[in-house]
């Protein structure tokens, strides 16, 4: 839950700068803008997912509040630096967040956690069946996860030619 809370920040800090840059520049982002955006608000029902699995208590809560506001305040500078390696982090923490996921879908698969109903704020967005498991949810999660991975990865590879992000279509239409 605690990563979940971090991973909605960089879709919202690339999008929001590339709005504004948009804004100023009056330019188009070349669809990047709304593709950060969709991250951002997939990362944020993944965490929506965890509280209703999870139940956080009040100190966890405080303890999101922290750490979110040092990461978001982290990655905005990071992203003002260089939108390349704050990408490639990006694409870097997506990894580490599918072999995180893999764990887990073991981890019910052996028994060692229960594979329970799926929440219905989770069957609602990723339109699951009705008689969806938490291992349905964590496999959709998952498949999230790589799909940000590449966005984020190919990002950073428009930055490493030399290229801004508007000059590649981005990848829309995956949420």
């Amino acid at each position: 839950m605690m990563l979940e809370t971090v991973a909605a920040v960089p879709g919202m800090v690339g999008g929001m700068l590339l709005h504004l840059r948009s804004l100023r520049k009056f330019e188009q982002s070349g669809g990047w803008i709304k593709a950060l955006l969709e991250e951002a608000e997939n990362e944020r029902m993944h965490l929506m997912t965890m509280v209703e699995l999870v139940k956080p208590k009040w100190y966890e809560r405080l303890l999101v509040l922290a750490v979110q506001g040092v990461f978001f305040n982290a990655y905005f500078v990071l992203y003002l630096l260089s939108p390349k390696l704050a990408h490639r982090v990006v694409g870097y923490l997506e990894e580490e967040a599918i072999h995180s996921y893999t764990e887990y879908l073991k981890d019910i698969d052996s028994g060692a956690i229960e594979n329970a109903p799926a929440p219905a704020i989770a069957i609602d967005y990723w339109r699951l069946p009705k008689d969806a498991t938490l291992k349905d949810v964590i496999t959709v999660i998952r498949a999230d996860e790589a799909h940000h991975r590449d966005v984020n990865h190919f990002a950073s590879d428009i930055h490493f030619q030399g290229k801004e992000l508007k000059e590649s279509p981005a990848p829309l239409g995956y949420h």
